[in-house]
């Protein structure tokens, strides 16, 4: 790790899918979201949502987070803004599964969200096997949320991780936890003025 790395703060990717609307399907199976997040070197990370079935429930509902902690270099904050997050709506039967809807989120648009959140958002599919789904259906879409979040340096980390270090070892051996109790409301008070 250079220097420089050593300064940059870590970045927070947290995502949600919720839900799905806009499914008729001709005959019953487990739906799941897969979504493509991108890992740098023209490679992608590959992830799928638990699947529901058609069966047991008119509502599609997954509300399943998922979140990333990487580097937030400017280099890499700049690549990943001229990416895309790929969904794929799918469906399984019988071990096979089959695409019914792709749609894509470009960073850009959560980088430059209010408090670079984009919360509760329906994202419209473009239907991909309509032998599938029923016809003359509106679109696809399912409910997302995502949201950028940066956080401490490498550097804050470690300090932090010090100052806990010797404040255990401070304690460890005797019966001070009322005075660590006192030291850590002293600390906060001192990080509040």
């Amino acid at each position: 790790m250079g220097v420089s790395d050593h300064l940059v703060p870590s970045l927070c990717c947290e995502m949600k899918i919720l839900e799905a609307k806009n499914i008729e399907l001709k005959s019953h199976a487990n739906l799941f979201v897969r979504y493509y997040l991108p890992a740098g070197n023209n490679r992608r990370i590959q992830l799928n949502t638990k699947q529901i079935s058609t069966k047991s429930s008119q509502k599609i509902i997954w509300n399943e987070s998922f979140s990333l902690e990487c580097s937030s270099s400017e280099e890499s904050v700049k690549y990943l803004k001229q990416q895309t997050v790929v969904f794929e709506l799918r469906r399984r039967k019988l071990g096979k599964s089959v695409v019914l809807g792709r749609a894509e989120m470009p960073w850009k648009a959560v980088f430059e969200a209010p408090d670079m959140e984009i919360d509760e958002y329906w994202l419209p599919m473009v239907s991909m096997n309509d032998g599938v789904l029923g016809t003359g259906l509106k679109p696809p879409c399912i409910r997302l949320s995502m949201k950028m979040v940066r956080g401490p340096t490498m550097a804050e980390m470690e300090k932090r991780k010090k100052r806990k270090q010797g404040l255990k070892d401070h304690c460890e051996g005797c019966d001070c936890a009322a005075d660590y109790e006192i030291f850590a409301l002293a600390a906060a008070l001192e990080g509040l003025l």
